[in-house]
């Protein structure tokens, strides 16, 4: 308990940190809020100064972040200038959207990288070990917004088998219920609006979920790799111990303890490379919110959104810290 406390209390200057970071350079690069508001309008000098008293961006920087930090406590992020609605509400408003993104990726790409990563380590130096890692290498060095591009166009627009955009189609007649498109279609027993929202998340997710699902196969790789070469290992196999039995039992157990670490760093990945998977497929999540945010210089909704992304990593760690304990005891008593 005394080592998750710790974690804990550890937090709170990272997102202290975050936040002045954040703050720091929405308000250095160029560009000006109240100039991108009254663009076309011909809003005179007086209108201007106005708006910029009623947004408070004429207070000196230090005064506004300790407003900025105090109204945060309290779950008050702003106000976006572009949208006019609290940042809050258009976070919670698109979070549905960028969970069911990330969750589908990190399920594709886990699919894919355990059983590829262990057949891999025990196959060593097979032609199956060689263009699995092959094909992992290359997959590492591929950019996500090139891969999305090259899927638009060869699966959507060349053979029209799936969207290349969108959440779910215009025809779908789908009853919002916890804002999950998969989930509401079942629970209203939608199951067209279901299917529609399943071959819209595809591309997407499969974009999202190679670009993990390759570092963590050689992740995997490895740690199998290495465990299997322990003493214990060793041992059990001489004493007849079926090869299952062993990799059910000793490697695996041993071997997941790093590749939680990823998993954890994974989830915060897969959050960040939403931003551009979301812009490339016009996905209507958090990163493509906070693009259109930077565009129009929305500093309230930037800062807002880097915030939670910086939330999601540490809660994600501290989960993962409990299931290092889980795991392994010894690591609570450090």
């Amino acid at each position: 308990m005394q080592y998750l406390i710790r974690r804990l209390v550890l937090t709170i200057p990272v997102l202290l940190g975050v936040s002045i970071i954040v703050f720091s350079i929405m308000h250095v690069i160029p560009g000006d809020p109240v100039q991108l508001i009254f663009s076309g309008t011909g809003a005179s000098l007086e209108q201007r100064q106005a708006m910029r008293h009623a947004l408070g961006l004429d207070r000196p920087l230090p005064v506004q972040y300790a407003y900025y930090v105090a109204n945060a406590i309290r779950g008050d992020l702003g106000q976006s200038i572009q949208f006019k609605q609290p940042v809050i509400e258009l976070i919670l408003e698109r979070m549905p959207a960028t969970i069911e993104l990330t969750v589908a990726s990190l399920f594709i790409a886990l699919i894919v990288a355990f059983p590829v990563g262990i057949i891999s380590a025990v196959k060593r130096n097979s032609i199956v070990d060689r263009v699995a890692m092959t094909v992992a290498t290359l997959g590492i060095s591929l950019p996500t917004f090139w891969v999305g591009i090259l899927l638009i166009m060869l699966v959507s627009v060349n053979l029209g088998w799936l969207p290349g955009f969108g959440r779910i189609g215009y025809e779908a007649n789908l009853e919002k219920v916890i804002g999950f498109h998969l989930i509401d279609s079942l629970l209203t027993w939608n199951i067209p609006a279901f299917k529609n929202a399943l071959v819209h998340l595809i591309l997407p997710a499969l974009v999202l979920g190679i670009a993990s699902a390759t570092f963590t196969t050689r992740l995997v790789r490895s740690c199998v790799l290495e465990v299997i070469g322990e003493d214990y290992v060793i041992t059990a196999r001489g004493k007849g111990l079926p090869e299952k039995v062993i990799l059910n039992r000793h490697v695996l157990r041993n071997a997941i303890i790093p590749v939680i670490t990823l998993i954890g760093v994974m989830i915060g990945s897969l959050l960040s490379g939403a931003v551009v998977t979301e812009t490339i497929f016009a996905w209507p999540g958090i990163g493509r919110l906070v693009i259109q945010a930077i565009n129009n210089r929305d500093f309230p909704v930037v800062q807002g959104v880097v915030l939670f992304f910086a939330l999601i990593r540490i809660t994600t760690n501290l989960i993962t810290d409990v299931l290092y304990v889980m795991l392994d005891p010894r690591i609570g008593h450090v």
